[in-house]
């Protein structure tokens, strides 16, 4: 596709990130780090949450690197707000914390991906990327704790679950639990956007899951998407 771009004349758009830590060593740390990777743009730094907003209104980032721990507006909270004024943002949590406190709140409110502040350069980068193409990335450690989660007291009532979804849904659950956006989805199947789109309600409907990430871990678990 760059090349496709380079013969038209044309260069492709950089992935353009916010970043919001109250630390700003960490901060200075990500942008010289990221300044470096091809093809993404940190737009702005904000030291709380309150100002992650605000900048995040301003320059309408696609990519938020969030921290969870902050004075004031926690991260969960800012990611919300953040959310509701810039829905089209994908928030990547970037933090040093793994406790169920911090990981499940944060995804309910819509964060896209979840890391830890021990993963390599390349690996935050990556999970930038992927991020700008619709695709979540969780750290090992987080798959790991929410598909133990699904191993609770729920699992037994959610066994079946996916016995309710027609043939078409179980394409659209595989498609997701791979990481294909809607519009990949679509593409694949040659149906619509928002044809897709109305599958993935029924899905995460039918098994009883609040997002696409869940949908994705069940099914894993259930070794659908094999």
């Amino acid at each position: 596709m760059e090349q496709e771009l380079m013969n038209t004349g044309l260069t492709a758009e950089p992935i353009k990130v916010l970043l919001v830590d109250d630390h700003e060593m960490v901060r200075i740390g990500l942008a010289a780090v990221l300044d470096t990777e091809a093809g993404i743009e940190v737009v702005g730094e904000a030291s709380n949450g309150q100002d992650g907003i605000r900048l995040a209104q301003a320059y309408k980032p696609d990519v938020v690197l969030m921290d969870l721990v902050m004075e004031g507006m926690d991260g969960v909270e800012t990611t919300g707000k953040l959310l509701e004024q810039c829905p089209d943002c994908k928030v990547v949590v970037l933090t040093s914390y793994l406790d169920d406190s911090k990981l499940y709140p944060v995804i309910e409110a819509g964060a896209f991906s979840y890391l830890l502040k021990t993963s390599r350069a390349t690996e935050i980068a990556d999970a930038i990327r992927a991020a700008s193409r619709g695709q979540s990335v969780l750290e090992s450690q987080v798959a790991a704790k929410m598909m133990n989660r699904f191993r609770g007291p729920r699992s037994a009532s959610q066994k079946q679950l996916h016995e309710e979804l027609t043939e078409r849904e179980m394409d659209v659950l595989k498609l997701v639990a791979k990481g294909l956006s809607n519009q990949e989805i679509a593409d694949q199947l040659f149906i619509g956007i928002k044809t897709v789109k109305f599958h993935v309600t029924n899905i995460l409907n039918k098994l009883c899951v609040e997002d696409r990430t869940q949908a994705a871990i069940y099914a894993h678990k259930h070794q659908i998407a094999e």
